[in-house]
């Protein structure tokens, strides 16, 4: 049989014809956001994905905007609407978080709570934590927030007239917290080496790989970054294997469990070399450890309680301090309540309105991890907008809790706001007040970290009065902070204490 012959003209009308008929296909709406480019998408804008970039683009494109970065979908929410869209109405496709190599490589291929995808596995991990490691049953938590706060005001005692670093001292302070609750030990022979880890950690975790957005070119490493990961987890796994293995030393040792139980204790009952799950009701039963399980939840711990308490805290005496009668009307509130004869107590804080107000303003203005992730499991539609599977989405906590149409004078520090019926609370049900996130990704250590947060706080303002050194104004303090998993003060806040109670402070 002759083959067909297609004349030269009709085939190329006919080609073109195809071409125009694919690419006028009706296709799946997808949120507004800026064009980008062949390839790389919008990667070039790299450096806008941040806490107050994505505000600024939410601005021109709505509270849910589109970015393609490389061959991988990114959806920004900055409004409490799509927050509630995401965090809420669609939890269960949402639930899963998003990695990098890097953080898939540090936390032992995702054996962690943080960034494990939503499954038997997390589900159980969650239990764990909420019950055994978080729980306010669990008294030698809550011990070491009130004893390492002691500690505190007593350096700050001895410093008195003196200018005092409060970034390096809070820092200092949650790290000893979580590191005694953690690791059940006040020596800080080792608190240097864990905090150089802690450092890396940071770094890596934030640090920009190309093969994240374009897989195949996963071969250009001009930083470094391989030889880096692999040098930060060995690190690690010197430093908490020992640390287990004096666990485990010491209950051969005794033979008996110890009444005062760390975290390590509580997961090491867990431990198995061949770490399952399943979906029993007895947790004793349901879930069994391996070490890189242990290791990678004790990364979460630190990393969850130490940074972002401290910056809180930071944030909350700085904004204290930069509007002078709001420190005024709560030391005088502090007073009042409590007395100048005595050190203030947990059994104050109900009754300590106003500064429960501080606290609650300091959250909205600096939440502790400003943006975060997670990933659609499977297509949906957002406000009638397409979303990919597998989307990068960031809830833009910053934004949402400065959103224009939901507070009055969003970027003023006014703890005032919150003495008004009906203000917002911030436990996840309230969605233009998002500090610690909200549905099944929400934080599991933030009655810990609320605790730690108060108790230093209150008494960094009831046993001390505060100046600034060097003649210098309250609007002279410098406001702008670093965005990385959290959002510290670019420039650490130091001002002069001064005791003001009556009775001794240590």
């Amino acid at each position: 049989m002759d083959s067909i012959q297609i004349p030269l003209p009709i085939y190329f009308v006919t080609s073109v014809l195809t071409v125009i008929f694919l690419i006028w296909l009706p296709r799946k709406a997808l949120p507004p956001g800026p064009i980008g480019w062949p390839i790389i998408g919008n990667m070039l804008m790299m450096d806008q994905l941040t806490h107050r970039g994505l505000a600024k683009l939410a601005e021109k494109y709505g509270g849910i905007l589109y970015l393609k970065m490389g061959f991988s979908h990114t959806v920004a929410v900055s409004s409490p609407e799509m927050a509630r869209q995401i965090l809420q109405v669609q939890d269960h496709i949402f639930a899963n978080r998003p990695t990098t190599i890097a953080i898939t490589y540090l936390t032992y291929n995702r054996m962690d709570m943080a960034f494990s995808d939503y499954s038997p596995f997390w589900r159980q991990m969650r239990k764990l934590s909420v019950m055994k490691l978080f729980s306010r049953r669990r008294a030698e938590s809550w011990d070491s927030v009130r004893d390492e706060v002691d500690s505190m005001v007593k350096s700050t005692a001895v410093n008195s007239g003196t200018p005092v670093n409060l970034g390096e001292l809070v820092f200092g302070l949650t790290h000893d917290i979580i590191y005694r609750a953690a690791f059940g030990s006040t020596s800080h022979d080792d608190k240097e080496e864990f905090i150089k880890i802690l450092q890396d950690y940071t770094k890596l975790f934030s640090a920009f790989n190309l093969a994240d957005f374009i897989p195949w070119l996963s071969f250009i490493d001009p930083t470094g970054l391989n030889s880096q990961l692999s040098a930060a987890r060995d690190a690690l796994d010197c430093f908490i294997d020992k640390i287990i293995n004096e666990h485990l030393s010491k209950e051969k040792k005794t033979g008996v469990e110890t009444e005062e139980r760390d975290m390590v204790d509580e997961m090491l009952v867990f431990y198995s070399n061949k770490g399952k799950v399943n979906e029993a009701e007895d947790l004793q039963n349901d879930i069994k450890l391996t070490l890189d399980n242990i290791k990678a939840m004790i990364m979460d711990v630190m990393f969850g309680g130490t940074e972002t308490v401290a910056s809180a805290i930071e944030w909350a005496l700085t904004e204290l301090m930069h509007t002078p009668e709001a420190l005024k009307r709560v030391q005088q509130e502090l007073t009042d309540v409590v007395g100048l004869d005595r050190r203030v107590e947990e059994s104050d804080f109900e009754k300590l309105t106003y500064f429960k107000c501080v606290v609650k303003e300091t959250l909205r203005l600096h939440p502790p991890i400003p943006v975060s992730l997670h990933k659609s499991s499977e297509d949906t539609k957002v406000a009638g907008y397409h979303i990919p599977k597998g989307s990068r989405v960031m809830v833009n906590a910053y934004a949402i809790n400065r959103d224009k149409n939901s507070w009055e004078d969003p970027n003023t520090f006014d703890p005032s706001r919150f003495l008004k019926t009906g203000a917002p609370d911030f436990r996840g049900s309230n969605y233009e007040f998002l500090p610690f996130g909200s549905g099944r990704r929400s934080c599991p250590g933030m009655q810990l970290g609320l605790y730690a947060m108060e108790m230093a706080l209150a008494h960094l303002l009831h046993c001390f009065t505060w100046e600034l050194p060097d003649g210098m104004k309250p609007s002279e303090i410098d406001m702008t902070d670093v965005f990385g998993l959290t959002a510290p003060k670019a420039i650490r806040l130091v001002a002069i204490p001064t005791p003001r109670l009556l009775c001794a402070l240590y």
